[in-house]
């Protein structure tokens, strides 16, 4: 009986090398069942678990011309692939998480910045006159309007690169005459 099995999983074997969309339709329906209970166990979260399925389906798909069976066996493989998918999006989701925190949980609202707060208020603007007429541009678009980078460097048609550098030596330029 094991040969049986053996010969046919040699023959699906096969029939995915040669790219038979059948063949996948075959594993899918036969292996789908228990792969999506270890997806399951690993995420805990049905939903979380079909797309984890899906997306290791693909992957399956993709990758089988790198299969070898000399390593292993066809389900083996399949579940490694489903397994190493699941833990990826467990660790992507703990590292949003991580990140991202609700407002609620952190001090951050109250420690904002009224919102009729201005640079000029602090007097910087006072500082600016003590730069060049191209970096006082420079700084003003940056921290005085808000631009971004990016935005600052099509602005002023500049590299990305060079608005970087010279935001940093300013910067530097700045705090070296205010601690003098």
């Amino acid at each position: 009986m094991k040969i049986l099995e053996q010969e046919a999983e040699d023959q699906l074997i096969q029939r995915l090398h040669a790219k038979d969309e059948k063949a996948m339709s075959f594993f899918y329906k036969n292996y789908k069942k228990a792969l999506y209970q270890v997806i399951l166990r690993i995420v805990h979260q049905e939903q979380l678990a079909e797309d984890v399925l899906q997306e290791s389906m693909l992957k399956f798909w993709l990758a089988f011309p790198t299969y070898d069976a000399s390593k292993g066996r066809l389900f083996t493989w399949a579940l490694n692939i489903s397994r190493n998918l699941a833990i990826d999006r467990l660790r992507e989701q703990r590292r949003t998480a991580q990140r991202t925190q609700p407002l609620s949980d952190s001090n951050a609202h109250q420690m904002a910045a009224p919102p009729t707060f201005r640079p000029e208020h602090i007097g910087v603007r006072d500082w600016l006159v003590l730069l060049a007429p191209s970096d006082q541009q420079l700084l003003e678009l940056l921290y005085m309007r808000g631009y971004t980078q990016a935005e600052v460097a099509d602005e002023l048609q500049l590299p990305l690169g060079t608005v970087k550098s010279r935001g940093r030596r300013i910067i530097r330029t700045l705090s070296q005459l205010m601690n003098k």
